[in-house]
């Protein structure tokens, strides 16, 4: 099997534990930006040991110190933007990273746009709406714009990344995750923070499996996934996570739901075939 390939498999894998995040926080009594700190100090730890057993060298440098910083301002945009806005709107509008990605590449790297490339971003966006349609709603503005700061701070994250070497990928995860929690938890001690045993359980399988270990299949994939592929097929995410909730709390999606569903899966499939036989 191709590296190519290879990486497209982690990062789907990487998408559907993502997905699971909304099963686990529903079960934690405490507020969003502690869950977030929290998580991510559970995520730096399983992050950490993956690089101990793996013997890489832990590594700080301009390029990925900036990766860092914008895996933190994803989580901490999006946790924000979930306090301001409607669950929905958050989740739509952080997915519009591939539109942000081919924008500062083709503005700032100077990178040639495809057209296949545009197609298959704007049958993905216009997907993610029809997913959403049924519980979409205007929200808050700010909340909106924070979402939208999200989506950008994502984009640079795929791209920063994926300009990083083996080990420097993974150390950027590392600190990412680090200075994420050192946002995040010292809002323990000003919001309502109490969980139960079996909240702390859920909080720890948050940090590795939710968090931890599908950022280090995303440090793995970004050297031989494109940014734009990276963030294409990390909307299987917003996809799967309607689908735990019908399958644990029995809420089925509307139609327009799979309509958007489809048109995402087989634009993004589309595009990953044709970018393989262009190369070929």
């Amino acid at each position: 099997m191709q590296k190519k390939h290879i990486a497209y498999l982690q990062m789907v894998t990487a998408s559907v534990l993502w997905s699971t995040a909304g099963i686990f926080m529903k079960q934690i009594n405490s507020n969003p930006f502690s869950i977030s700190g929290f998580r991510s100090l559970f995520a730096a730890l399983c992050v950490f040991l993956c690089i101990k057993a793996e013997k890489q060298k832990i590594i700080l440098n301009k390029k990925n110190a900036l990766s860092a910083l914008f895996l933190c301002g994803t989580f901490t945009a999006f946790t924000c933007a979930n306090k301001l806005t409607t669950a929905a709107n958050a989740i739509v509008l952080q997915f519009t990273s591939p539109i942000f990605i081919v924008v500062i590449s083709a503005l700032f790297l100077h990178q040639k746009i495809k057209k296949a490339d545009l197609i298959a971003v704007g049958a993905t966006f216009i997907g993610i709406i029809l997913f959403f349609i049924d519980s979409m709603s205007g929200g808050a503005l700010l909340g909106n714009i924070v979402a939208v700061g999200a989506g950008i701070s994502l984009a640079l994250m795929y791209i920063t990344l994926g300009s990083a070497e083996g080990d420097e990928r993974m150390s950027a995860v590392l600190f990412g995750q680090l200075l994420t929690a050192a946002v995040g938890l010292p809002f323990t001690f000003f919001l309502p923070f109490a969980p139960s045993s079996t909240g702390w359980l859920f909080l720890v399988l948050l940090g590795i499996f939710q968090l931890g270990i599908p950022y280090i299949l995303v440090a793995k994939a970004s050297g031989n996934c494109s940014p734009l592929a990276c963030s294409l097929i990390g909307v299987v995410e917003p996809l799967l996570n309607p689908v735990w909730v019908a399958v644990f709390d029995g809420e089925m999606p509307g139609m327009w739901a799979f309509i958007g569903a489809g048109i995402i899966l087989i634009s993004v499939t589309l595009w990953c075939i044709l970018s393989d036989r262009e190369k070929a």
